[in-house]
């Protein structure tokens, strides 16, 4: 039996996002929201946060309920606008308290996007233009800064919160939100033409596997099949492009962890979502401006070594730290996972072995391999395709090693049949009929392996 059947859902990352405390409450659509900006209102937003700034007393504004904060705003620009014979009408009174309220509580011009559920991706190129994601598609809002000053105040204030800098002497930094979703800023001299933001949102409710069934990422059965994989304690690896939910995929799939199981993770900024009680969280550390105090991921994950974990699960591999993840897979840490950016599971493998040199040790590509091939179980592929949708499109064993080669079998795969008259991916998924290897290592476990599979095996 083979299973098949055409899929056009669109599969989204992990969108929603969590404001501030104070703010949680007020998620609304950006495009009902935010008409297109003039500079009279920009130069007047400016001016009442100025004024707004010099005369509110700002020592513990975000302790204070939100609907007091948001009487005394108010009440304040009632009274500068009535100074300054400025008349506005109700509609941009409103506008202009709710704008005020999130520049003195949130940040700024951003939050009607943040609290877009469909917005999956926020790109801030230069004060002026701003772009999200959504469904896949890029698309350009009507939302824009002050000016310069005015979003460099805003990525200060996210940097801040999670006791992080930027600068001239250090112009890049990765950040996150407090829902863990993922920031990047890039300021001067670095950025040309000004100030870069870039917000990879996350979920409020983690996605699971049985949502990514519904939004057709992958079938039921492999979705089955990949929880035996991780209950079963199988090393696994996911790959994928920028952008192509390797993290929503690691967070539906550590859901199957053991609650009793003592979870280390590591990562360059801290975005994942486990649910079990018992996990430990370390995070990256750049240098200060005295260039000291560096924390990277091959730090912590030797010292996660020392600190009793039944999984390890290393956010991305990127750099020398996969020499000790392998290291940890091969010496008793069973069940650890992880995520790689490539293209194909053959690319992701090759791309272990160029991380292992760039510890800089000294080890034959031999060697590289066969460690790469006794640590590593499982390669899960993910792809983001034109369309904007995401799947699931194979699901390899490695086998082990036959000369210098590392040796796979491909077990599940999608296989892309066409476009739809609105250009939505049309395909199949479907099972090779190999036999896996880790069949027998499940049923020694007594995991439930899906029927589906056996029968395509004849």
């Amino acid at each position: 039996m083979r299973l098949s059947f055409a899929d056009t859902t669109p599969v989204p990352v992990a969108t929603p996002s969590e404001a501030p405390p104070q703010l949680q409450s007020e998620a609304r659509s950006f495009k009902a929201a935010q008409p297109a900006p003039d500079e009279a209102y920009l130069r007047l937003k400016t001016d009442m946060h100025r004024r707004l700034i010099e005369n509110m007393n700002l020592a513990g504004l975000e302790r204070r309920p939100i609907a007091e904060v948001r009487i005394e705003v108010a009440e304040r620009v009632l009274g500068m606008l009535k100074d300054d014979a400025r008349p506005l009408n109700e509609l941009e009174l409103r506008r202009l308290n709710e704008d005020l309220l999130h520049e003195l509580l949130g940040y700024g011009p951003l939050e009607p996007l943040l609290n877009d559920p469909d917005v999956s991706d926020i790109l801030v190129n230069t004060a002026r233009e701003v772009y999200v994601d959504k469904f896949g598609k890029l698309e350009l809002t009507p939302i824009q800064f002050a000016d310069e000053q005015h979003l460099l105040r805003v990525i200060e204030r996210i940097v801040d919160r999670v006791g992080r800098r930027i600068d001239e002497s250090q112009p890049m930094v990765d950040a996150r939100l407090p829902d863990g979703s993922r920031v990047n800023a890039v300021v001067a001299p670095i950025a040309v033409d000004g100030s870069i933001l870039s917000i990879r949102r996350f979920a409020r409710i983690p996605f699971d596997l049985s949502r990514l069934v519904a939004a057709g990422a992958l079938p039921a059965p492999a979705a089955e099949l990949l929880k035996g994989l991780v209950q079963g304690r199988l090393n696994i690896l996911i790959s994928g492009g920028t952008g192509t939910g390797k993290t929503t995929l690691l967070n539906a799939m550590s859901q199957f962890i053991g609650a009793t199981e003592r979870i280390v993770t590591i990562e360059d900024a801290a975005e994942l979502q486990l649910q079990q009680p018992h996990v430990v969280r370390l995070e990256t550390r750049p240098r200060n401006v005295e260039g000291r105090g560096e924390v990277t991921q091959r730090d912590l994950v030797r010292n996660t070594l020392r600190m009793r974990p039944d999984r390890i699960i290393l956010g991305e591999c990127r750099s020398g730290e996969a020499f000790d993840m392998l290291q940890a897979m091969n010496t008793g840490h069973d069940g650890s996972l992880t995520t790689v950016h490539a293209n194909t599971p053959r690319d992701a493998l090759s791309r272990l072995e160029q991380m292992i040199g760039m510890a800089g040790l000294d080890v034959s590509p031999r060697s590289m391999r066969a460690q790469i091939a006794s640590a590593i179980n499982i390669v899960v592929q993910i792809r983001r395709f034109a369309d904007g949708t995401r799947r699931v499109v194979s699901l390899q064993e490695v086998e082990g090693m036959e000369g210098d080669i590392i040796t796979m079998q491909e077990v599940f795969r999608f296989d892309q049949t066409g476009l739809d008259a609105d250009g939505r991916v049309q395909g199949r998924f479907s099972w090779t009929g190999i036999r896996p290897r880790f069949f027998e290592v499940l049923r020694s476990q007594r995991i439930a392996v899906p029927d589906v599979l056996l029968e395509g095996m004849g």
